[in-house]
């Protein structure tokens, strides 16, 4: 008898049929802080080139880039440091990003009661730090929503996860958990309260960053939670 199989958007231990369709490609991985690593394996399995970020110069030649989760405050330190946040900014004008966890902390408008972190004020939304609870609160969560009619669902890691709690009527809202959005995309841009990247998700990576695939964000018609 056949297994499991697991869905196409869930990483698998070989890389996808059409996963050389986009060689030409880099995605940057900003590696500042916090959770990288399992970002560059959702890239490899999919057969997509990445490289770390850590200066201006390396955005250079890259075509999209992907926050990731760590801890907001010492990411918009850090940024500083390193003199990364205009370019980033800059390099959002023209490329796709995606943010998860502290990613899209970083990647707000605003963050409710938090002077703390200065975030970039790519995606037009107002989160709230950790609302989802402190670390030994963290859970995973069915989500379930659709993408051009089809029903994608996954499993949602949440660590000290945003809240979602304001977002600009040009941000399209992906995804909710509880009735608040969990996944969120204005333009090309993406951002996520939990992290895809522990559960082998790979369909938020490839919205953005894969054009061979059906759901790439030019291709979305229709975007709705389920």
């Amino acid at each position: 008898e056949r297994g499991y199989e697991r869905p196409w958007y869930v990483r698998n231990s070989w890389k996808w049929t059409f996963a050389g369709a986009w060689l030409g490609s880099n995605i940057g991985v900003l590696e500042l802080q916090g959770n990288y690593a399992l970002h560059h394996k959702i890239f490899s399995d999919l057969g997509i080139s990445s490289k770390g970020i850590k200066t201006a110069k390396d955005l250079d030649d890259i075509d999209g880039l992907v926050i990731p989760g760590g801890e907001s405050t010492t990411i918009s330190l850090l940024l500083d440091s390193f003199d990364l946040r205009i370019p980033i900014k800059n390099f959002a004008k023209e490329n796709p990003i995606m943010g998860t966890c502290a990613g899209l902390i970083m990647m707000s408008k605003s963050i409710k009661g938090d002077k703390k972190v200065t975030p970039l004020g790519i995606l037009d939304i107002i989160v709230d730090r950790n609302a989802y609870g402190r670390q030994i609160m963290s859970c995973k969560e069915p989500v379930s929503f659709r993408l051009n009619k089809q029903k994608i669902e996954i499993n949602a890691t949440l660590i000290r996860a945003p809240k979602i709690i304001s977002i600009n009527d040009s941000v399209n809202v992906l995804a909710m958990i509880d009735n608040f959005p969990v996944v969120v995309m204005q333009g090309r841009h993406l951002g996520l309260s939990f992290h895809p990247e522990l559960d082998g998700v790979t369909i938020f990576h490839e919205i953005l960053f894969n054009p061979s695939c059906k759901f790439y964000w030019t291709n979305l018609n229709k975007v709705n939670a389920a």
